[in-house]
C-alpha cells in the first residue's frame, strides 16, 4: 500500500505518513488510535504490542496511561509498527478487494 493510499484511510498526507515511518515524527493519539483500529486491535493493545507483549498479554490500562505512553514513545517503534501496521492494511484490502 502507497504512503498516499495510507494517507488517505486515515485522512492524513501521505507526507504525514512518510515522515512517521522515518521516525521524523509521532502519529497524533488519534491517529494512533486510528491506526490500532485498521489493524484490528483496541489502542490498548496496540500499545502493549508496542512493549513488546503478545495482545493476551495486554494489561488494563487507562486513559491517561496510553496518553502518558504515546508521548514517550520512541520514534523508531512507532516507525516500525508503522510500517507493520501498512503492511497489515494492504494484506487485508487486497483480501477483501479493494
Amino acid at each position: 500500500m502507497s504512503q498516499r493510499a495510507f494517507g488517505k484511510l486515515l485522512g492524513v498526507s501521505a507526507t504525514a505518513v512518510q515522515l512517521w515511518e522515518r521516525g521524523d515524527t509521532v502519529p497524533e493519539t488519534e491517529n494512533l488510535a486510528k491506526i490500532a483500529a485498521r489493524a484490528g486491535y483496541s489502542l490498548e493493545e496496540f500499545l502493549s504490542i508496542l512493549d513488546g507483549n503478545s495482545v493476551s498479554q495486554a494489561p488494563e490500562i487507562n486513559d491517561n496511561d496510553i496518553v502518558k505512553k504515546i508521548q514517550f514513545l520512541p520514534q523508531s517503534q512507532v516507525a516500525l509498527i508503522g510500517k507493520a501496521v501498512a503492511d497489515r492494511f494492504a494484506a487485508s484490502a487486497e483480501a477483501a478487494g479493494e
